[in-house]
This record gives structure tokens, sequence and C-alpha cells, in this order.
């Protein structure tokens, strides 16, 4: 017994005499200690964690050569040669934060995310379309966001100081050059497209990417869904027409087809809501698509979106300089769109997009002047009554290829370039009441190219720079368009942004064609932001200047049209956005708040001054509430949209200055609506429904509160008359079916 003692206490020795003690100290890059970081000899059982003061000790048996780790999660992998032997080891160890999409910063400044994924979304695609405003039309939904207008008496999204022209669209990165039906006089047309046809929306109010271009305001950016979740269909009855559609996706769920059609004639929804206009042509549209999506074994994806539509309409309303004579306007439309994309991964971190679109417009525009018979009638003293009576065909064709290569780089970095070719031609051909015919063609050949890199310096701290060269036919000049943006994220997680850019775009084609020698309009943007974001609650501040140069200035062509002749206009735009949204103080109630303000004038087109333009006003504010009462099974939505009274104008030709001037000019009333919809789901609670049912009760302008959007004044400038709604108040009921795919849960989720 006593020698297994003795050998026993050798055995100790021995081992403790062989142990070898490591420690030291785990820090970031900034010296701040890093609690949890799991340390070990690789490929063995000795190691330790740090605790909060970093500082880590253990012990080993293992000699020789051998390797350190260090890790923990958020942070780059730390390993190190040792010699172990017998001398006690100190090492520091400085370990790298790792830039991940979940921690790192969002460089959001002048842009709203609306997606059901991206963390940096303000809204998603279910509170676009369930928005009481917006009668389910994506733009509309976007005016419920600050930095936007409350322009009701024509399409279009009016940015920052911007007209609707300043404002462009984009689908899978492609142009959409007729985003909304045509337009008409004094009302207001909405999109042509579905909003569940995108998963993803990217309102840009200013500081845009360098991968697009021509728009001297924002970008809306529309991204199309890819494969469904499984086959589906759908149908939709409502006052104003009937629709329906299929989704369906193959058993390997690696390819799917689509397609739907939709009828709308609003008699029955003119009945309801009785109409200011007297329609001989109660409107009627007819509007069909199809798709396809492939998705590849390499992981690449290709699909395909088609688009055509056909409408018609035409009413009459009392012609502003006479009391007994009326205008009577009609339009036929027809309309075709055609997106094709592909992109697909080649490995090493490259990315390739190619995309193609092809679209065509026609119009078909009859104005006559009317007797109280509705006869037409010619009157040629005062001349400018004959000139009343006119046929107008405008056709146009838009094609676009496109072409982006992606990067990655280490983290989130990312480079990417590209180039786009856009070809445009459009006629229009004019009849004169004497039968007399002239027509008018232009045709644009542009090219541009483009580079952009994402840049994450640290989980706190990234960039966007890049930079945007076109040259295009009708200017036949080139431009070179910086962009910039920087984000820094603060240890609240709030961040604050700044965005720099010059943006170009080519004159209007309703002042083409144009003299020789004119250039690019250009504006400058410069924003600064501050944002907070958690799951529940969305603080976000902004503020900006936009200053214009080289706006276009126009005068009156022999044949009476507005040409544009030279680029000596400017303007500004100042102002401060606020949004507020929040899911968490009141139980089950979602609500977000928005107000912007608005300092801008300009001296363009044939304004005689630097003025404020008719359709900007200075304070604008919306309020959206939302809460759903699942026992109820029914969702209650409203908002309110409020907007301070617009500048009207009247602009006489001064034949002794041989200029316009102000004749007249005064402030609209301010703009009030409120809106309100009911969605009840009577599905929810029922095991394996046949079908998903929505009931929708939609009330636009509830109070039926006065609006006035503008003045028209008669030829003289002695009369004016308020441009204001068709109806007083929009009343919408509708009942959607879904077959195959229960979205009931999606709208409890979403608080619709």
């Amino acid at each position: 017994m006593k020698y297994l003692l003795t050998i026993f206490l050798l055995f100790m020795m021995f081992t403790v005499e062989a142990q070898v003690n490591v420690s030291g100290r785990i820090t970031d890059t900034k010296g701040k200690p890093v609690y949890g970081v799991s340390i070990s000899i690789r490929d063995s059982y000795d190691g330790a964690t740090s605790d909060s003061s970093g500082n880590f000790s253990f012990t080993t048996t293992e000699k020789g050569k051998q390797i350190f780790e260090a890790s923990i999660v958020g942070y780059r992998p730390f390993e190190q040669e040792l010699i172990l032997g017998t001398t006690p080891i100190i090492i520091n160890v400085n370990v790298k934060e790792l830039i991940t999409e979940l921690k790192a910063v969002v460089i959001s400044a002048g842009s709203f995310v609306a997606s059901d994924k991206n963390k940096g979304a303000v809204l998603s695609a279910l509170d676009i379309v369930t928005t009481p405003s917006a009668n389910g039309d994506v733009t509309s939904a976007f005016k419920t966001l600050p930095g936007t207008q409350q322009v009701g008496e024509s399409e279009g999204l009016f940015v920052r100081g911007g007209s609707a022209t300043e404002s462009k669209i984009y689908m899978d990165g492609n142009l959409v050059n007729n985003f909304f039906y045509s337009s008409t006089p004094g009302i207001a047309t909405r999109g042509r497209f579905n909003p569940f046809l995108f998963k993803g929306t990217i309102f840009s109010s200013g500081g845009y990417s360098a991968l697009y271009g021509q728009a001297l305001s924002s970008a809306l950016i529309l991204e199309s869904n890819d494969l469904p979740e499984r086959t589906q269909a759908d149908l939709g009855i409502s006052v104003i027409g009937v629709g329906g559609g299929i989704q369906h996706l193959s058993k390997d769920k690696k390819s799917s087809w689509g397609g739907s059609y939709n009828y709308a004639n609003l008699w029955l929804g003119f009945a309801i809501n009785k109409q200011k206009q007297d329609f001989f042509q109660i409107p009627v549209y007819h509007q069909g698509d199809a798709n396809f999506r492939i998705k590849r074994k390499s992981g690449g994806f290709i699909k395909y979106y088609g688009y055509i539509s056909a409408n018609k309409t035409g009413f009459r309303s009392a012609d502003i300089d006479s009391a007994v004579l009326k205008n009577a306007f009609s339009i036929n439309n027809f309309n075709t769109y055609q997106n094709i994309n592909w992109r697909e991964n080649f490995g090493m971190g490259w990315k390739i997009t190619t995309g193609l679109s092809f679209s065509t417009n026609k119009d078909d525009m009859i104005n006559e002047l009317q007797d109280a018979n509705n006869q037409k009638q010619v009157i040629t003293n005062p001349s400018f009554y004959a000139f009343k009576n006119f046929n107008l065909n405008n056709n146009a064709q838009y094609a676009q290829a496109r072409v982006v290569v992606d990067k990655k780089l280490n983290g989130l970095n990312v480079i990417r370039f590209g180039a786009d070719y856009f070809y445009s031609k459009e006629k229009s051909t004019y009849t004169l009441f004497d039968g007399s015919q002239f027509s008018e063609s232009v045709t644009d050949n542009m090219v541009s190219v483009f580079s952009e890199a994402d840049i994450f310096i640290t989980n706190s701290l990234a960039a966007k720079v890049g930079g945007r060269v076109e040259h295009s036919q009708v200017v036949n000049k080139w431009n070179i368009a910086p962009r910039v943006s920087v984000a820094y994220k603060f240890k609240n997680n709030s961040q604050a942004s700044f965005a720099y850019g010059l943006f170009y775009q080519n004159p209007e084609r309703r002042y083409l064609p144009t003299v020789a020698g004119i250039d690019y309009s250009r504006a400058a943007h410069y924003i600064l932001q501050y944002q907070k974001m958690t799951s529940d609650r969305t603080f976000r501040v902004e503020a900006f200047y936009k200053k214009y140069t080289d706006l276009y200035k126009t005068s009156t062509s022999p044949t009476g049209r507005e040409v544009a002749t030279n680029n000596n206009g400017f303007g500004h735009a100042t102002g401060l956005e606020f949004f507020f949204r929040d899911k968490k103080t009141f139980k089950n109630v979602d609500y977000w708040i928005s107000y912007s303000y608005l300092d801008t004038k300009r001296d363009y087109l044939n304004y005689p001054q630097a003025i404020t333009p008719s359709f900007a006003a200075n304070h604008t504010a919306a309020f959206v509430i939302k809460k759903f009462v699942t026992n109820w099974k029914t969702g209650f939505n409203m908002s309110y949209n409020f907007a301070t009274g617009r500048p009207y104008y009247y602009f006489a030709y001064d034949n002794t200055q041989n200029k316009y001037v102000i004749g007249d000019a005064g402030k609209t009333i301010n703009y009030n609506s409120m809106s309100f919809s009911v969605n009840y789901l009577p599905s929810i609670g029922k095991k394996n429904p046949k079908a998903f049912v929505v009931w929708v009760l939609g009330i636009n302008n509830v109070l039926g509160q006065k609006q006035v959007f503008n003045y028209n004044y008669n030829n003289a400038g002695t009369r004016k008359e308020a441009v204001t709604p068709p109806s007083k108040r929009f009343i919408f009921i509708g009942c959607f079916l879904s077959f195959g795919i229960d979205r009931t849960q999606d709208a409890i989720n979403n608080n619709l």
C-alpha cells in the first residue's frame, strides 16, 4: 500500500508539471471586452469561456505545436499557432465583428422600403392594399407617407416639389412607361397593375440608386413575385366589375405559370356614386395578364410577365367660356407590356441579371364643342372656340434591354455595374376642326452605363457609392450623375444617414420636338435622415434640400403647341418630414402618422417668374389606424389625409412686355379626406374550408368634406371654376375568394 501511494503521488506531480496555463483577454477592435467567447486548443478538450471583463484562463496537457482558437457568434473566428512547453502563455486577442445583414446599418436616406421580409421595411405589401384611401392602388398607398402631395386632379406621384413626370416607376429593373391609365381632363386615373404582383417595393423620395435614372425627383422600384407558395386560384366580384386568376405550381416546385382576366364596368359604381360629369360612355375596362417562372438547377431564375388592356370612356362637362356650350371628351386606349428577366449565379460571388421589356400604348382622343342638345358646334369667331374640336391619335412604342453584374466581396460588401439601352418612338396626329391634319414624331435612343458599390466598414458604418452616365439622341449630349449615401448606426440601434446625388431628365414628350442645343434638366439632392426601428415601432425624421438647374422654359409654336426652347429655368425645394409607426402602445392596434413641410419655388415652362407650383402644398399630413377584432372576424381601417391649400394662377400674355404675367392668383381651401374600410373574413375558425373569403366595404371621404384641387380659367381670365372630385364620396363593395391557399391568417397577423 505504501508503494502504491508513492507511485500515485509521483504520477500527480508529473501531471501537474506537464500542465501549462494559458490565459489572456478577449477584446474587440475598439478595445472593449467581449463576453462569452469560446476558447480552446484545437482537437482537444482543453479550453474556457471569457468572462464579463473578457478574461480567460485554462490549463492544458497538450505539448508542441498547437492551434489556439477563439470564436463567438457575430465575430470573425480567431486562430493562432502556439508552441506549448512548460512555460505559462499569455495571449491577448482582438476579435473583429462580423458584418451581417441582421446587425448591419441600413442605408435608407430618401427611401421607404415596403416588403414582407426586408428588415428595413416601413410598410409591408399587405399594408399597401389595406390602406383605406388607396383603393388597392400601389401609388395611392404611398400618399400616406411623407414627401408626397395630395393631388387629386391628375395621376402620378408628386414628390418633394416635383411634378408627376419627375417620378419614374420600374418593374424588375425595367422602366414602365405607362404605369397609369391614360389621362382624362380633371380626373386622376389609377395604376394599371395589381399590387399583389409585387413582393417588394422601394419608394425613393430622393437620392435613389445609380442603377436608375431619368427622374429628377423620385423612383418607385417594384419587384415582382417569384414562385407561388402553392397552386391557387382567386375570384373577385365588386360593384365595379369581376375578375379572376390562377397560379399553378409544378409538382417539383421548380416552375409555375399563371394568368388572370378582369372586366370593369363602372355603371353600377356610378349609380351608387353620382358623378358631376355627364358620362355618355361609362368607363369600361378589359385587362388580362400572364406569367411564367422557372427556377433553374444552377440556382438561376427566369420570370416573364405580360399585360394587355383595352378601355374607353367619354363624358361631357360645361364649357368654361360659355354659359350654354359643353365639351364632350372621349378616349379609347389600348396598352401592352411585356417583361422578361433572367438572373444567374456564376459562383465565386458573381451574379448577372438581364432584362428585356417592350410596351405599346395607343390613345384615340376626340373632343367636341356641343350645344345643349349635344350637337357638335364649330364656331370660328372667336377662333379659340373652333380649336375645341379636334381628334388626337397617339401611338407609342418603348423597349429596354438591361444587364447588371454583381460581385459579392467579403461580408456584405458588393460591387455592381451594368448598362441600359432604351428605345422610344412616339407619333401624334392632330386633326383640326376644318379637317386639316399634321403629325409629329419623336424617336429617342438612349444608352447608359452605371456602377455602384455597397461598402460596409463595420456593422455601424456603411456607404453606397456610385455613378451613372447617359447619352440621349434627343438631347445629343452626355451627362454624368454621381450618387453617394452614408449611414451610421448608434448604440441604441438608431441610425443617421446622409445622401447626395445628381439627377438628369429629358424634356417631356409633349414639349418635343424641340430646338437644337437643348440640354438635360438637372436636380441636386441633399438628404439628412435620423431613424430608429424596432419590431413594433418606427420613428423617422428627414430633412432635404433639392436644387433645380437647367429646367425647361417653353414658348408657343406656330401650330399653337408649347415646345421647350431653352434651359433657363431654375428652382429649389426644401423640407422636413416626419414618420412614426406604432404597434405596441395600444393592444391589437397598428397606426402610423406622417407629416411633411415643403418650401418650393421654380421658374420653368411658361412661368413668368419663380413661384410655388400649383401642385405643391406647404404642409401635408396623414394618419392611418388599423384594428382586427378576432371574435368578430373583422378588420377596421381608417385613414385621414390633410394638406394646406395649394396655389393657383392665371397666366396672361402681355404683348407690351412680350411675355406671360400673372393675371390672377390665389390658394385653394385646405384638403381634408377621411376614408374607412371594413374587412370581414368569415372563413376564420372553420376547418378545411373550400374557399377563403374576404368581404370588403370601403368609403372614401366618409364625411363628404369639400375638396378643391385647383381652378380653371376661361380664355379671357375673367372667370374661374373650381376643379373638384368627380363625386363627393366613393363607396366600394366587393367579395374576394381564394382557392388553394389561406390568406386570412396573414390578414390577422398584419392587423388588416
